[in-house]
Order: structure tokens, then sequence, then C-alpha cells
């Protein structure tokens, strides 16, 4: 613990990123409990109205409060980014590990099929999807999901074949235990700080191709607060209300800057001699 605390003093990018966080989780935990307005009740008379005490950020188009929505919306963001993250994790260190440890055929027809996805860009994989299965934040989750399962396999696999030679995995394999066992006991958990360091990466990735759907209708539907959605719908006034796209969007760089810095800084504190550099 003490190390990790040396850690964070020496690393300012690492403690930005969790200042950051920590900031909107506390914000989105928060503010809603406390705050007066609704996020999808509609007040007409007082629709764009500019940043003042009542309202910080100003209301949008259906004089709703932007920072109110932002609140609610962080909380379907997050909570999305999480779980699409949970369930990529799942089914691509799965399918990486196996793959990894058994090899031969299997590890062939798996990877390849691996590759075909990643052979297309993420985002427009993503789109491709949601626009398949229909627009609805489910589907949406449901898409991301798939497009960044095979980045975990990829990462899972490399850690297996890595794994999988060294002398306490061939002794478990030499006495006889499971295959389940050895890969949980033995691959997985030596081989999670790098599956860590991928899923921070993941949730900014998550956050902002979830966002980037429901900018395109294919996400949340109105009036769910969503911060892509919101960037969308309130795009239109950018140029005589900038609030009401700016802070949404804002929103969602400070989420994605703030997993990314953390992220690589999981990286540093994976790699011993990073690590001894920075205590």
């Amino acid at each position: 613990m003490a190390d990790l605390i040396t850690f964070l003093r020496n690393n300012t990018l690492a403690l930005a990123g969790a200042i950051i966080l920590g900031l909107l989780i506390l914000v989105i935990t928060i503010g809603p409990m406390i705050s007066p307005y609704s996020p999808t009740k509609l007040d007409i008379l007082h629709k764009l109205a500019a940043p003042s005490l009542e309202h910080w950020l100003g209301t949008d188009a259906f004089g709703r409060d932007v920072f109110t929505r932002i609140m609610y919306g962080g909380r379907a963001t997050l909570a999305i980014g999480v779980g699409v993250v949970v369930i990529a994790f799942l089914v691509g260190v799965t399918v990486g590990m196996l793959a990894g440890f058994a090899g031969g055929w299997l590890d062939t027809i798996l990877m390849r099929i691996v590759d075909a996805m990643l052979a297309f860009p993420a985002l427009v994989l993503a789109i491709a999807l949601a626009a398949a299965f229909g627009p609805s934040l489910e589907n949406a989750m449901l898409a991301v999901s798939i497009t960044l399962a095979p980045q975990f396999a990829r990462v899972a696999r490399s850690q297996a074949l890595s794994i999988s030679v060294k002398p306490y995995v061939e002794a478990a394999v030499s006495l006889g235990l499971s295959t389940p066992r050895i890969l949980f006991r033995y691959v997985f958990v030596n081989g999670l700080g790098p599956l860590l360091v991928q899923s921070t990466l993941a949730l900014g990735s998550a956050i902002l191709q979830t966002a980037s759907l429901g900018f395109l209708g294919l996400g949340a539907q109105p009036p769910m607060a969503e911060w892509g959605a919101d960037v969308s719908a309130n795009l239109q006034y950018v140029r005589s209300a900038a609030w009401v796209a700016l802070a949404p969007g804002t929103a969602i760089l400070l989420a994605v800057l703030s997993f990314n810095l953390i992220g690589d800084s999981l990286a540093d504190w994976f790699n011993p001699r990073r690590r001894s550099a920075l205590e």
C-alpha cells in the first residue's frame, strides 16, 4: 500500500486521472440526490437560458437543466461503460485464454474469427451492429461489447501463450489438474496485470463508442439523459447557446481522459522497471 501511495505521488498523470474520475463519480452519485430539477420535465418558458446561479450550466431547448441532465446522464453513461467492459472481458478473456492454452486447430479457428473482427474499425463495426440490432440502449451495449471482446481475446491469448510454458503450469498439468482450474488459478491469475490495463483503456473506448451511438440515434432514446444523445440533440443550438452541447461533450472528454490516464499509469505500475523509476 505504501508503494502504491508513493507511486501515485510521483506519477502526476495517475493522480490527475484519479482526481478527475473521483470528481465525476462524486457528482453523478450525489448530485441527483440534491438537485431540485428533473432531467426530463419540460419548462419551455425558460428554454436556452444562459448559465446562472439558478442553472449552473443553463438550460436546453426544452428548458431542462443541463447540469442535472449531465448528472443523470453520467450515471447511464458510466454504468453502460462498465457493463460493456465486463461483458467484453468475460467473453474475450475466455476465448483468448482457451485458444492460447489449447493451441492447435482450436487456436487457429478462434483467432481467425478474432482477426476478421479486428479488421473492421471498432466504431464502424459498432455502428453496423447497432443499426442491425435496432436503436436501443441495450442493443448499443451489445454492439460495443462485441467490438471490444476481440481486443481482450488478443491480450489474453498472448498471456496464455507465455504463461502456459512456465514450470508451474507444466507441473499442474503433470499432476492431472483440470483445464478450467489451470486456466483460472495459474494462467488467468498470473496474466491479470495486462488485462486490467486493457480493461481500463477499454472503459474509455466503451464510453466514447456508446456516446457516439447515442449521438447517431442508435443508443439511448429520448427523453433519457445520456451524454452522447444530449450532444446530438443540442448540436443545432451550438452557435446561439453553446453550453447545451459543450457541457455533455466536455463530460465525455473528461471521462475518457481520466480512464486513459489511469490505464497508462497501470501499465507503468505493472512494469517493474518503470515502477521502480517512479517510486
